[in-house]
């Protein structure tokens, strides 16, 4: 009597043993038996390409180079002032603790000149007189403190106790002259920047050197304020008439960059961050 031809080879070289039940490997459909079965036990081809797409895939994302932080970022985002790259979190000088970042200095009086224009065109020609015996500033905030939360714009989700309200005056050629905002008093001023133009959908390039930049100045005097201090810290100041309800001015201040004048520009822009 013939004898019946059932079960395969077990493909790997060294085995070759006959199973009747061989096993069908899902990953490069070799037939295996009981002890070579598993992928990892037959070196499976499939395994190794896997390993290697891993491998490729660990250099598609750039790490953030801030201490301790493990994000990472598809895009590179690099500070144009340490050139270093970070996540998204920790993308401004304040956040990363930039080794750049300096301390607030004397704003240049060619950007002094150029908000106060800015702000007498806003203030227009008539001038409230009022009665004798106005409130004071501080009082006065309060007051409007009280209109702005009524129409003010900003993130939700942010806790009553951290909210800060301003009227923001926004750059010239703006849809709108003035808009009621509320920024996290925990916030940079310049995030809150960058906040602040989302709402009003303002061109924000202030992450390129040579772009015209976006600022927040105070309307009473001038004063562009510096990017890396927090909202809290400015209101905390005795010696800075900012606090709740004030109005505050965002302008556009234009970078001028040539052969000749690139290292003066560059410090002056450094002094204005």
């Amino acid at each position: 009597m013939a004898e019946l031809d059932i079960g395969q080879h077990c493909q790997v070289e060294h085995c070759r043993q006959k199973d009747f039940l061989p096993f069908v490997c899902d990953g490069c459909s070799g037939i295996f038996c009981l002890e070579h079965r598993s992928r990892e036990s037959h070196g499976c081809s499939e395994v190794n390409i896997k390993n290697e797409r891993l491998k490729t895939d660990d250099h598609s994302s750039y790490p953030c180079s801030y201490k301790d932080c493990s994000g990472r970022e598809l895009v590179p985002v690099l500070c144009p002032f340490c050139e270093k790259n970070f996540c998204l979190r920790h993308r401004h000088q304040s956040d990363h603790e930039c080794e750049k970042l300096k301390g607030p200095q004397a704003r240049m009086a060619a950007t002094k000149q150029l908000v106060k224009e800015i702000i007498d065109s806003k203030k227009g020609a008539a001038i409230n007189k009022g009665r004798r015996g106005a409130k004071n500033s501080e009082t006065a905030a309060k007051v409007a403190l009280m209109k702005l939360k009524m129409h003010a714009d900003g993130d939700k989700s942010l806790p009553q106790t951290e909210r800060i309200y301003f009227q923001v005056f926004l750059p010239k050629g703006s849809k709108e002259k003035s808009k009621p905002m509320f920024f996290c008093c925990k916030w940079s001023i310049g995030k809150v920047v960058d906040f602040a133009a989302s709402l009003s959908n303002l061109k924000n390039e202030n992450n390129k050197a040579t772009a015209k930049k976006l600022r927040l100045c105070n309307i009473a005097t001038g004063e562009a304020l510096p990017s890396d201090q927090t909202l809290e810290t400015w209101i905390a100041k005795e010696d800075c008439p900012l606090y709740n309800g004030k109005k505050k001015k965002k302008e556009e201040i234009a970078e001028r960059l040539s052969s000749k004048q690139h290292v003066c520009s560059q410090k002056d822009q450094e002094e204005e961050n």
